[in-house]
């Protein structure tokens, strides 16, 4: 009888430090190490001195907002890469799948953390992605700024973390409208680049690859099929599979493996739960089929990858 893992890694801020955190991180800046009385609930903020170098793959139910200052790293949010150099801002909202890796020595950034309900005093939750494109699922989470709107970033993020280190009169009020303000910085270059996926004057066939990965990385567990997502998209699996190809090289049903995959490599990171449950959780028949098709796609076996990265 298959025995259902019914607990995909999902962190809340409450349990997430230990997965982002060096535990002998000494980083002063935010939230590390700060005095219990001045935490803040549904918000933090850190440098990247302490972060662990390699995360994911892995969700969160949280916002992020990610500032690499300096150096270079790569990200992963769903089926896309994204590779971090100076004055890069990453946005990911909450469920996404996403991982970091690759750190360059000299990397150096900022990142804040923050919970739906957060900025409701400015803006409601439910139009977080209205108001700011890069968090929405039709938006580029991934852009580059210029030096000028770096520095006034970088501005807002000290006068945050000098509110929160204080207990100062409105602080909590206060560090809510320094990012706010923050985001409307970072809205305010994405529209001047104008380089959202849907941008019009790009091609629909770059546009339809693009909307197909953003919805498979959401719906991968449950839609399993070209099918399912053709429909979603209104175009044919045909028409849908031959884009798909010839914009990336890879069919449209590697690219919901891939995101399986994903998911695997997470249960088997940050779970205790044995191979056998893992398959079962995926859909696999068997425990034998899950293990060729993890080795298929990473040269190793689900244990093997679990002891290498533990």
């Amino acid at each position: 009888m298959k025995k259902v893992v019914t607990d995909i890694p999902k962190y809340d801020l409450k349990k997430f430090k230990s997965v982002h955190r060096e535990d002998d991180g000494m980083a002063s800046f935010g939230y590390n190490h700060i005095e219990k009385t001045k935490t803040i609930e549904g918000f933090e903020i850190y440098s990247s001195e302490g972060l662990i170098r390699s995360i994911g793959p892995l969700k969160s139910d949280f916002y992020r907002v990610s500032i690499t200052v300096q150096g270079s790293l790569d990200m992963q949010i769903g089926l896309d890469r994204f590779p971090n150099k100076s004055r890069t801002l990453a946005f990911t909202f909450p469920n996404q799948i996403f991982s970091k890796s690759n750190f360059s020595a000299d990397t150096f950034g900022y990142y804040i953390l923050f919970n739906a309900d957060f900025l409701n005093d400015l803006i409601p939750s439910i139009k977080i992605t209205d108001e700011f494109p890069f968090y929405s699922l039709s938006g580029t989470p991934v852009f580059q700024v210029s030096a000028d709107e770096l520095e006034v970033m970088i501005e807002l993020l000290m006068k945050m973390n000098a509110e929160l280190q204080s207990k100062k009169t409105g602080r909590e009020k206060a560090i809510r409208m320094y990012l706010y303000l923050l985001l409307l910085e970072a809205k305010r270059s994405y529209e001047k680049q104008t380089i959202s996926d849907e941008s019009e004057d790009k091609p629909e066939s770059y546009r339809l690859v693009s909307r197909f990965r953003k919805l498979v990385s959401i719906h991968y567990l449950t839609k399993r099929q070209v099918s399912d997502y053709a429909e979603m998209l209104g175009v044919s699996a045909n028409h849908l599979n031959k884009t798909v190809k010839e914009h990336s090289g890879h069919t449209a049903s590697e690219a919901i493996r891939e995101m399986l995959l994903q998911e695997a490599k997470s249960l088997l990171r940050y779970t205790d739960h044995s191979v056998a449950e893992i398959a079962y959780k995926l859909d696999f028949s068997e425990p034998a089929s899950f293990n060729r098709f993890f080795k298929s796609y990473t040269g190793e076996t689900p244990l093997t990858f679990r002891k290498m990265n533990n």
